[in-house]
């Protein structure tokens, strides 16, 4: 009888520990914005040159957003969208140590492009990086 005291408030302190862990997780995800928006994106490819994109969507994510128009291309893993193509160019992290750097407001930016939620005027840069 003991042990099933024992085993019924483990189970409870564990179910007690997932509600908060998912609670923590309701409460700190970014917020989505429902409905037309309007974002700029920046691209410095590899030669620096830099080019401008309005992008015009009801998207709530940037990768989605982004694939919608076309400007990004990239596989898909465990922690979403790894952005390989930006532009029409090309990085090969495997080939040249080079991949595309997101930021926002020239600040390294935390999150990848589907993790990213978006707001109508945000304005985010892809930069072509090697090393």
């Amino acid at each position: 009888m003991r042990k099933n005291q024992k085993l019924i408030a483990a189970l409870a302190g564990f179910a007690a520990l997932i509600a908060l862990l998912a609670g923590i997780y309701l409460w700190s995800r970014p917020d989505t914005q429902a409905g037309d928006k309007t974002i700029g994106v920046s691209v410095v490819h590899r030669d620096g040159t830099e080019k401008e994109f309005t992008c015009r969507t009801d998207a709530e994510y940037l990768a989605q957003a982004l694939l919608e128009e076309g400007l990004i291309q990239g596989d898909e893993g465990e922690f979403g969208l790894y952005v390989t193509v930006v532009d029409g160019e090309k990085a090969d992290y495997s080939a040249d140590q080079s991949w595309w750097c997101l930021t926002k407001g020239g600040e390294a930016w935390s999150t990848g492009a589907s993790q990213t939620a978006i707001a109508d005027g945000e304005h985010y840069e892809w930069t072509f990086t090697v090393g």
